[in-house]
């Protein structure tokens, strides 16, 4: 899995926002530049305002265009945005195939890429199409990785003809089938609270009664209404108290009276749905295989945001205020991220090439280190100054086969600093 066929190359496109403190008041906005603004958060720090960084990496993670954007951006319109300008600065005479998440799959923006766009996404489950797909009872072939399975079928949404591959991740659905366990008790108490505010509501006619009690329903598919009645109450006028008199008018109001049933046939429906997804691409020459290794791969732009991210580079760290040198600060990151994608990359290429291994943090051989890991190994070395009588010499500590192999690997450049 995630190999890139001969001829073809496949471009990840996504984005991410940094959150910063300060207020950022912009009194005197330059249109030119980005506005440090509130937006939706991705680390959950709604009280921060922000900017948003659009990327797009190949598939060995090297980014190749970058624009940092206003912190209220919309992935909706961004992803396309990006896809487009990058395809004005690549000529690339394979096929290119575009993927980004499902943020950018609407009737708006597959029709605005159109059909030369070859593009692979996730397909929103909000969609009826996908809804009934998967709810459907179809059988489901095995995929070459045996941990999936996958079911195809046409589709033109959008007026865009397209493939559709179901798939179905065993893996995906052990993890959310333990979440899903766990949940099933708080959400039916979560119910019987939600149903106990509905019971306590006073209605002015049956009808609305009725009409709530069959919106609660709606809105609580796993569960039914058991021994379910509207009970209609008389009192007096205007909150009276006491017993009401001979020809006094009353008013009369309406409740819902009910118990509440988990439906066990609902809950089965749901577990059914577990681990699986469904991919769309305009490529209709793609197999289900090809779909989900090149989907898959677009967790390397993601592990380009999370490098960014990362406490221990201190890349991310901004303190500036004026925003055009925070557009500039963001392009230094995205710089760093080149030089330790390259970098990571060159070193695995020549593992593979050389048949050898580095250790990893569980002392397991492996060909696909993460520059980090190795940063971390070089972090002993100590240059030591030896002194005999009036002479002195300088040696290195704590230098080892393994890291001796790394540098050979890396080129002469990186050895002259250590020979």
């Amino acid at each position: 899995m995630n190999r890139v066929s001969s001829g073809a190359h496949v471009l990840h496109t996504d984005t991410t926002n940094f959150s910063l403190h300060g207020d950022y008041e912009n009194s005197d906005p330059d249109p030119n530049t980005i506005e440090i603004t509130y937006g939706h958060p991705k680390d959950n720090r709604w009280d921060l305002k922000r900017f948003v960084l659009s990327m797009v990496c190949n598939q060995q993670g090297i980014p190749l265009f970058v624009k940092t954007l206003s912190g209220n951006a919309s992935d909706k319109k961004t992803l396309v945005q990006t896809v487009k300008k990058i395809q004005k600065s690549l000529k690339l005479s394979a096929k290119v195939y575009h993927i980004a998440d499902s943020a950018i799959y609407s009737e708006d923006n597959i029709t605005e890429l159109g059909k030369r766009t070859l593009w692979i996404t996730r397909v929103p489950a909000t969609i009826t199409e996908v809804k009934d797909l998967l709810g459907a009872d179809i059988e489901l072939e095995a995929c070459t990785d045996s941990r999936y399975s996958y079911y195809e079928v046409k589709s033109s949404y959008g007026g865009i003809e397209q493939k559709w591959a179901l798939i179905q991740s065993e893996e995906m659905k052990k993890r959310k089938e333990k979440t899903f366990d766990k949940n099933i008790e708080k959400n039916r108490k979560a119910a019987q609270k939600s149903l106990n505010k509905l019971k306590r509501m006073e209605y002015a006619c049956y009808e609305d009664a009725k009409r709530a009690a069959n919106t609660w329903l709606s809105k609580h598919q796993r569960y039914q209404l058991e021994k379910l009645s509207i009970e209609a109450k008389s009192r007096r006028m205007n909150s009276k108290i006491g017993r009401p008199k001979r020809g006094e008018e009353l008013e009369t109001h309406y409740s819902v009276k009910a118990e509440i049933v988990v439906d066990k046939q609902a809950i089965a429906r749901e577990r059914e749905k577990l681990g699986k997804f469904v991919l769309a691409t305009n490529d209709p020459c793609l197999t289900a295989d090809e779909i989900l290794s090149y989907y898959k791969s677009q967790s390397t732009v993601e592990r380009g945001f999370r490098f960014l991210k990362d406490k221990s580079f201190h890349v991310s760290e901004v303190y500036l205020k004026k925003e055009s040198r925070i557009e500039a600060l963001a392009m230094i990151m995205v710089l760093c991220l080149f030089i330790y994608s390259i970098a990571q990359w060159t070193l695995r290429q020549r593992l593979k090439e050389t048949g050898k291994f580095v250790r990893n943090q569980v002392k397991k051989p492996v060909q696909n280190p993460t520059m980090r890991w190795v940063f971390f190994l070089f972090r002993g070395i100590t240059e030591a100054t030896i002194r005999l009588g009036g002479d002195s010499m300088r040696r290195l500590a704590n230098m080892t086969e393994e890291l001796w192999d790394i540098l050979s690997l890396m080129g002469k450049e990186c050895e002259k600093y250590y020979v």
